[in-house]
């Protein structure tokens, strides 16, 4: 077996850096150098007609002990939650449908799926608000039923933005399920049966433990996005649910406090950030295994 060359070896690693070098400026451009301004902004002072001046200051993060702040940010992470689970317990079963019929139906399955993507995610909020309202189309058929005696307080509250989050971010949970389901040995099902495990035993014990790469990955792209979320509570949720994505841009296009815009950003981020840091590092793990 032959070694490459020094010469060989120097060549290869140039011809990487080219290759790479085009993604990389991308990325130090559009993620890095936005990442550092806003973290510079953070320990700057707020300009007297918005934007900022340039003189250092811890104020901005001693903000972020004031209990309205942590109350905002604590909605967020529930709702956050609350949207992941519940597009954990609809999305996980429609995906093992999809990935159990025949392939000229899961295409079919998985483009309806797809087709609210069709439409602009604002307008679809907004449909939403004809649905929930006191005159929608809920109150109206249960008032046609005699089931209530009168409206129910559907909208502007967290009750709505959990509907119009699960909503929307409902198919980023199904798709990333569908396709670690579709490699699904479904043999291994029968075998667990034929050992006398019973259906919960087998889904707890065996499917689950397989799917759990497609389970963590549509849990993170459903969080990740709904912790930040800003057009569906700022719609669907009024004064008394707003998130902290509200917040945020409530202080850069509003209140046109850029400092601590920048702060609740950061805040944001690195919240985002610590699942992503725990799925990477248990993806390490389990590879080393």
């Amino acid at each position: 077996m032959t070694h490459p060359s020094p010469s060989q070896t120097l060549r290869q690693k140039i011809n990487l850096s080219i290759l790479l070098f085009p993604a990389t400026f991308w990325l130090i451009l559009f993620f890095l150098l936005p990442l550092l301004i806003v973290l510079l902004y953070s320990f700057l002072e707020r300009g007297t007609y918005g934007g900022v001046s340039w003189v250092f200051t811890l104020e901005n993060y001693q903000r972020l002990i004031n209990p309205i702040y942590w109350g905002v940010l604590t909605r967020s992470l529930n709702l956050a939650f609350l949207t992941t689970t519940i597009c954990l317990l609809v999305g996980y079963p429609l995906a093992f449908f999809i990935a159990t019929r025949p392939p000229r139906w899961q295409n079919t399955l998985l483009l309806l799926i797809i087709i609210p993507f069709w439409t602009n995610f604002l307008i679809r909020i907004y449909a939403w608000i004809i649905i929930l309202r006191n005159e929608g189309v809920i109150n109206t058929l249960l008032q046609s039923l005699n089931l209530i005696n009168q409206p129910l307080d559907l909208l502007f509250n967290s009750f709505a933005v959990s509907i119009g989050l699960v909503y929307g971010y409902l198919p980023f949970m199904v798709l990333p399920l569908y396709a670690t389901l579709e490699k699904f040995d479904f043999s291994l099902i029968e075998a667990s049966h034929d050992l006398g495990a019973n259906d919960l035993k087998t889904l707890i014990r065996v499917v689950l433990p397989l799917t759990l790469r497609g389970i963590v990955a549509g849990s993170l792209l459903v969080f990740i996005p709904a912790v930040g979320e800003f057009i569906t509570p700022d719609i669907l949720g009024g004064a008394k649910s707003i998130m902290i994505g509200n917040l945020v841009q409530n202080q850069f296009l509003g209140a046109r406090n850029w400092p601590f815009g920048s702060v609740l950003s950061i805040v944001m981020m690195a919240i985002v950030l610590v699942p992503i840091l725990i799925y990477f590092r248990n993806s390490e793990n389990s590879n080393q295994f």
